[in-house]
């Protein structure tokens, strides 16, 4: 039996979770760009509220992580799974405000593949709140990864097909760069989610 002499300090994966449920507000927002006629303005304003929430909440992680001289697992793993949790909501911010300061409310309809690829980015969310909580007990999480990886290559699949719809032709050289932006955002989105995914695992794999 492997003996742990680490602390049962339970507020490192508190900070975890808090973020990844902060993910879920911040893609349910940003999926609100599907609707029939979106408010850009407003959804741009509050994914930078829970964007500075989420500073908040990756401020505090290292301020604790700073002060705690014994961790639940290895600080540069604590810290690297932080900085991931904030880097997915920070890229889908900037997606949502590029939408709005680009005046894409404009375009007739944002591409259908954009949409496709905000989904993955909701699935990928829910999929991470409900993972996080299973951190502690490194229980049952190698479906997580795995179900991760899928859903990043299914984004990878959007991503692509949102590039022959940009170049295709349908719109205007400044239109595909404004729009090019914000796919750059949401795929950089998609695959910081699948970085925080990597990192779970070669957590679980350094405690089994």
């Amino acid at each position: 039996m492997r003996f742990r002499l680490r602390p049962t300090e339970t507020v490192f994966y508190d900070f975890f979770s808090q973020a990844a449920d902060n993910l879920v507000k911040g893609a349910d927002i940003l999926g609100e760009l599907s609707l029939p006629t979106p408010d850009f303005q407003s959804i741009s304003d509050r994914l930078k509220e829970i964007e500075h929430a989420n500073d908040e909440v990756t401020h505090e992680l290292l301020r604790k992580l700073n002060s705690t001289f014994v961790t639940p697992f290895d600080r540069e793993d604590i810290y690297r799974l932080g900085s991931l949790l904030d880097d997915v909501m920070d890229h889908m911010e900037g997606a949502g405000n590029l939408v709005y300061l680009y005046g894409l409310s404009q375009l007739p309809n944002l591409p259908r593949e954009m949409h496709e690829l905000i989904e993955t980015l909701s699935r990928a969310a829910q999929l991470t709140a409900s993972a996080m909580p299973r951190l502690q007990s490194l229980k049952d999480l190698e479906s997580y990864w795995i179900e991760a990886n899928r859903i990043e290559n299914e984004g990878d699949h959007a991503y692509r097909m949102l590039l022959v719809r940009l170049f295709s032709g349908e719109y205007d050289a400044l239109t595909v760069m404004k729009l090019k932006e914000v796919a750059d955002e949401l795929e950089a989105a998609a695959d910081a989610f699948e970085h925080v995914a990597n990192t779970v695992e070669t957590i679980a794999v350094k405690e089994s």
